[in-house]
């Protein structure tokens, strides 16, 4: 699935709506078999059905109801399709229940479909409401084709059909002695200023400035090889690396290794999405903010800041702050794996163009990055009129932020200001980390 670029600011979007709907829809028609459609591989996370129902009745909620204040296409649908972002409590899971068949849902999905259609090429939507509903359901739309991928991902290799010619995997790379660096002090510049960009999540804004101190940085992620080293010497059994709540989870549901990884006949592989893959010892290793932090203790280091995070990425020697680690160009495949583009990692360090000035690499693509500190608001937070639940629900203490962007983050959410967040023991999540120290 291909996300779109967003529009310049001001220019028609409906094109742009149309290519996401379309990349969604190849989706459900091409990518899951029928008996997958009410498959259920994450308990955290409803069933495929719901998705596609969820992203459909999403712009009727959000751009017809709420900006134009018009009646919806079916109250019922709109109500059982209506929330699926994250679940309410660690552990509990969304409410069973009877889907409706895949037929009554494309039949919503066409009537829905039509009628944000027609509201996008209407001349109602010059107000900032309206607009800012229009590019919340554009990012909604993609931000759920990467959920899609890592649910996929945890489905058995029967029940999904794979690309008839996938990008050849990169397993070559020597990352194991990459060196770390020294950021000077220095200040970071998080979120943005309201009209600054053309759009953005409540949690973007307001602008913040943060002095940084000193600190050390690895230039590369932690690779496979090196978590490697962690689990060989004992690391998930040994609760000092742990604080006490996360070693129960641990032992309460048998983790011993990383969750993309699977041992067999004594050998380690990587469960790539359409096929299990030898052990690539530089893909960088993907796992919770749990299992993170505990290799950071044992390493030893910790995990960055967000605000230390932007310095890497963002700072210079100069003092100036760049758009994108590389500058200030435009995303492309030679600054990092994003843009969905590919479904597995490739060696850390194999995109040189995206190093930041201070030779940090990967800070952008070929995973999320995990950080230290808990999703909240900057101060000055607001609720965003379109979607005012979308951040606030999860100002609990239990989330921390990720930056940068993975394999399947489409394009238009690569920007400096994006802020995603998961629970610390969520292990389905593309992400990655690194370790800083003072």
């Amino acid at each position: 699935m291909e996300g779109s670029r967003h529009p310049d600011p001001g220019s028609p979007v409906l094109g742009h709506w149309r290519a996401a709907r379309a990349a969604t829809q190849r989706f459900f028609d091409e990518t899951l078999t029928p008996g997958a459609y009410e498959a259920r591989p994450i308990a955290l996370r409803h069933p495929f059905v719901f998705y596609e129902g969820h992203l459909a009745a999403f712009g009727v909620n959000t751009l017809l109801k709420g900006a134009l204040g018009r009646p919806g296409i079916d109250p019922s649908l709109e109500r059982l399709f209506e929330r699926g972002i994250d679940p309410p409590a660690e552990g509990g899971a969304p409410p069973e229940g009877r889907w409706p068949s895949r037929e009554a849902v494309t039949a919503y999905v066409r009537h829905a479909d039509a009628a944000v259609e027609a509201a996008l090429a209407s001349k109602e939507l010059a107000g900032e409401a309206s607009r800012e509903a229009v590019f919340t359901v554009l990012e909604h739309e993609l931000m759920h084709q990467e959920t899609l991928r890592y649910m996929l991902h945890r489905l058995p290799y029967a029940q999904k059909r794979g690309p008839a010619a996938p990008p050849p995997h990169e397993v070559a790379g020597l990352a194991r002695h990459a060196p770390a660096v020294r950021v000077p002090a220095g200040v970071a510049t998080l979120g943005a200023r309201r009209g600054e960009i053309p759009f953005g999540w409540d949690n973007e804004f307001p602008e913040t400035c943060r002095s940084v101190p000193a600190f050390t940085i690895d230039t590369a992620p932690v690779t496979n090889e090196k978590f490697l080293d962690f689990v060989e010497a004992g690391g998930y059994a040994d609760p000092s690396f742990w604080p006490p709540g996360d070693f129960e989870w641990l032992s309460r549901s048998g983790i011993t290794h990383p969750p993309f990884w699977r041992k067999e006949g004594g050998a380690w592989f990587w469960i790539g999405q359409f096929g299990l893959v030898p052990l690539p010892p530089a893909w960088p290793v993907w796992v919770s903010h749990a299992e993170a932090s505990a290799y950071t203790r044992w390493s030893p280091g910790r995990l960055p800041t967000e605000a230390e995070f932007h310095r890497a990425a963002f700072g210079t020697p100069e003092g100036r702050e760049l758009a994108f680690p590389w500058g200030n160009s435009a995303p492309s495949a030679a600054h990092g794996n994003f843009g969905a583009e590919r479904d597995d990692p490739v060696p850390v360090c194999s995109r040189p163009g995206g190093a930041s000035a201070w030779g940090v690499h990967d800070l952008v693509g070929n995973g999320w990055e995990w950080t230290s500190t808990p999703f909240a608001g900057f101060d000055g937070f607001a609720p965003m009129a379109s979607y005012p639940r979308y951040s606030a629900d999860f100002f609990d203490g239990r989330h921390f932020v990720l930056k940068g962007a993975s394999p399947a983050t489409p394009f238009p959410l690569v920007r400096r200001t994006f802020r995603n967040w998961f629970q610390a023991r969520y292990p389905y999540v593309y992400a990655k980390f690194r370790c800083v120290r003072p």
